[in-house]
């Protein structure tokens, strides 16, 4: 196939072996973008996703949201409007067909102003109160996308063009079947606004007894309120959303910081180790200790060594 009969597609694919010629997770030289490659379904992964744009050029995904779960493959975006505590899992790959993805980290702030050049129209009604979903890949946004992954192999063109196209993906995602999400995110005093207030405070505080009186009136909403649009939006309650946010710090802390699972139980805001061993195995599958010990041999047999740093997929 020559250069001019392949598809936005193959050449997307083509751009992405090319750079992640081994198996992993890669940044790249545009610091809101990267891409991904993996030779074989994995196990379950926790992960935290940012507002973001995740397009799968080849292969297909699990992503487990609360109780929902969200599958997508080949031209299929995920679109993320709120940062949420996921599982994630790569459903099918091979080594002759690679999952291959891209994820472009979407910057919020830019909203507000490009919103004053669009206005109102032409949004699209909200198909889902969901801070995540699964569309199909349109070709205009498949087009902008193919332009971002040329950037990589243009270095000297990034400073100019990259505002511009991130402008574009920006646009498209807004007059898009899921803009209007978009939108009220980052409309002040907007339900879906005050619930990412809730959202930015749990992060932040997820160590503490978590008080949904106190929690309902920083973000100026009443509690039936707040419990009603938080799990509309995360598709989990904040005690949900803050056990989860617990039980991935945790981890990382045991696999990065090799705490053990007393000290990694404490330092996330358990008081107790035998609920703490309970609630981790009852969400990871295995309790902390023989699940991070699978995991260390995992990393060990595939890199031959055990990295300082356990990358996010």
């Amino acid at each position: 196939m020559t250069p001019a009969q392949r598809t936005p597609r193959q050449e997307m694919i083509d751009i992405i072996a090319r750079i992640a010629g081994e198996d992993g997770d890669y940044p790249t030289i545009i610091p809101s973008l990267s891409i991904h490659r993996h030779s074989s379904p994995a196990r379950p992964n926790c992960a935290a996703y940012k507002p973001s744009l995740a397009i799968i050029v080849q292969g297909a995904k699990r992503v487990v949201l609360g109780e929902e779960t969200l599958i997508y493959g080949a031209s299929d975006y995920l679109l993320t409007s709120i940062d949420l505590p996921v599982l994630s899992q790569v459903s099918v790959a091979s080594p002759q067909e690679p999952y291959l993805s891209m994820v472009f980290q979407i910057d919020t702030g830019r909203i507000p102003a490009l919103l004053e050049t669009i206005g109102d129209g032409p949004a699209k009604s909200a198909a889902s109160p969901r801070g995540m979903t699964v569309s199909k890949l349109t070709p205009d946004l498949e087009d902008a996308a193919l332009r971002v992954l040329r950037l990589l192999d243009r270095p000297a063109d990034i400073a100019a063009l990259l505002p511009l196209l991130e402008q574009e993906i920006l646009y498209r995602l807004l007059i898009g079947p899921h803009g209007a999400r978009l939108r009220q995110m980052t409309t002040a005093e907007s339900q879906p606004h005050q619930v990412g207030r809730a959202v930015a405070w749990l992060k932040e505080h997820y160590s503490r007894p978590l008080r949904i009186d106190d929690l309902a009136s920083r973000v100026s909403m009443s509690v039936s309120s707040l419990h009603h649009h938080f799990k509309a939006i995360t598709a989990m309650s904040p005690l949900q959303y803050q056990k989860q946010l617990r039980l991935q710090e945790a981890r990382r802390l045991m696999l990065e910081e090799r705490l053990d699972a007393g000290d990694a139980g404490h330092q996330v805001g358990y008081d107790s180790q035998a609920q703490f061993s309970r609630e981790y195995a009852r969400h990871f599958g295995e309790p902390p200790m023989r699940d991070i010990g699978r995991v260390r041999r995992s990393l060990v047999g595939r890199l031959g060594s055990e990295p300082e740093m356990l990358s996010e997929a």
